[in-house]
């Protein structure tokens, strides 16, 4: 595997991986070579003996296109070249001139099983020209599949920005490290299948307190023999007007690994599980419970002045249990009513609009960074409350700034449909009460949350969802 090949890299951090490679000894014909051939090896596969047509742009993603094109060419694949524009830098000048099949300036009427778009790369600030954009377009509804080399031409590589209209494509194929566009919306969703192409570059020395890691699969483990369920962790889920999304959150809290799972409400009756402990002491009572591994508040909590109540109980606690602020919890919430500054761990686990709003109450400075304003958002967030932020959505992004930051997948999106994030809530806290860190409790819900999902298939609901849990839990033993 490549080096730090879970890293995803800026465009200045990928630049500077590849200038550490030519100070290395390595040439930048060189580097386009592992590049081309290692895509080419996908490019053959898709196209399984049938003709591909490579869109040549004038940098060096086009240099790239220009060595896919003699690597196939030289298998005995039919290729054709489209090259609207002359190659402008060296390695691309070279690449052309080794390359011995037919070259086009126009793609009129041009079709073929695939295309391959290396048009423009990970470098692009601007939209195509009209021109232009009519090419790919035109281009791509006239071939079966289409695959990007690097990314599709016209999306920002630092912020996941389309910049002009895209078609969708089929495969995407990353060289030599994971770019932010690959995993932000709204980006990632005309990007297709993701495979790395290794090229010889060490994306861990550009690693800094804002480098990404990919999500990966976690590995799990049973409990050890002598474990009892408070070893394993008691998660207290503190229910409110809504109880129904707390008993959504505990059920997949009990699904994904602690030991114990409370319904904390002093609330009328509430509808639980015979396996769910529910505790209608007031709250207060409830929670010196000096055995409480994790708590969990917001789900249907409410906005009103018991919500608001319960939540001041929760965040005044007079010790430090480890908390995980969902849903309501995060309306209620600002710099007024946040805890004093002490160890406690606390996840926030806002969706866009909650983000937005925790943003401007908590003050976000302008956005000067490369990012985008998701992840922003989440740095600064963590950099004003000391929290873990979880800034969900399609696109979810952990970051907490000793532990670092998470992309995840696009998971199905089924998940769009209610209480899928109470679900998620209950499994961030009771993957805390096993003893995970925020960052890794978080990324292991999130990989269980989408695995579930995958398992349920379509038009599921929230209970569907967490019922899926445990055979998610399962695959990662």
């Amino acid at each position: 595997m490549p080096q730090g090949s879970d890293l995803v890299l800026t465009v200045a951090q990928m630049q500077a991986a590849e200038q550490a490679v030519f100070h290395a000894g390595v040439s930048v014909d060189e580097l386009m070579e592992r590049a081309g051939r290692g895509a080419a090896e996908y490019v053959w596969r898709m196209a399984a003996g049938r003709a591909v047509t490579v869109l040549c742009g004038p940098g060096n993603n086009g240099g790239d296109g220009y060595v896919i094109a003699e690597a196939l060419l030289a298998r005995g694949l039919a290729v054709r070249v489209i090259a609207p524009m002359e190659p402008k830098t060296n390695a691309a000048r070279n690449a052309r001139a080794r390359y011995q099949g037919d070259i086009s300036t126009e793609g009129n009427g041009i079709s073929a099983a695939v295309l391959v778009d290396c048009l423009f790369g990970s470098g692009l600030t601007r939209g195509l020209s009209d021109e232009l954009c009519d090419l790919l377009i035109g281009l791509a509804s006239r071939h079966h599949q289409c695959i990007a080399v690097d990314l599709p031409s016209g999306v920002q590589s630092d912020s996941g920005a389309v910049l002009s209209p895209l078609p969708r494509y089929d495969l995407t194929l990353a060289l030599g490290a994971w770019k932010w566009a690959h995993y932000l919306m709204p980006a990632a969703q005309h990007m297709g299948a993701l495979r790395l192409v290794g090229i010889g570059v060490d994306a861990a020395a550009q690693r800094d307190f804002t480098t990404a890691r990919v999500l990966t699969k976690p590995t799990l483990s049973v409990p050890p023999r002598s474990a009892h369920k408070y070893t394993r962790g008691l998660v207290a889920v503190v229910a409110g007007a809504m109880p129904g999304a707390a008993l959504l959150a505990a059920q997949a809290a009990q699904h994904s690994g602690a030991g114990y799972v409370k319904l904390l409400t002093d609330e009328g009756e509430v509808d639980a599980p015979a396996d769910l402990v529910v505790d209608r002491r007031p709250l207060g009572e409830a929670l010196a419970d000096p055995r409480i591994a994790v708590i969990l508040i917001g789900p249907g909590l409410g906005r009103d002045a018991t919500a608001a109540s319960r939540l001041e109980e929760v965040l005044s606690l007079g010790r430090d249990v480890p908390t995980v602020l969902d849903a309501d919890a995060l309306m209620l919430i600002g710099p007024d009513r946040w805890p004093a500054p002490s160890d406690r761990t606390i996840v926030v686990t806002p969706h866009g609009g909650e983000l937005a709003n925790m943003a401007q109450v908590f003050g976000s400075s302008p956005n000067k960074r490369p990012f985008a304003d998701k992840v922003h958002q989440a740095i600064e967030l963590d950099g004003q409350t000391n929290a873990t932020v979880v800034a969900k959505g399609p696109d979810t992004v952990v970051f907490q700034r000793d532990l670092g930051m998470v992309l995840a997948p696009a998971a199905s999106s089924w998940l769009s449909t209610a209480g899928t994030g109470d679900v998620l809530a209950g499994l961030i806290a009771s993957r805390l009460a096993t003893g995970r860190d925020p960052v890794a409790a978080a990324g292991e819900a999130l990989w269980l949350h989408g695995e579930a999902a995958r398992l349920a298939g379509p038009v599921f609901t929230a209970s569907g969802l967490a019922e899926r849990i445990a055979e998610a839990y399962a695959a990662c033993l």
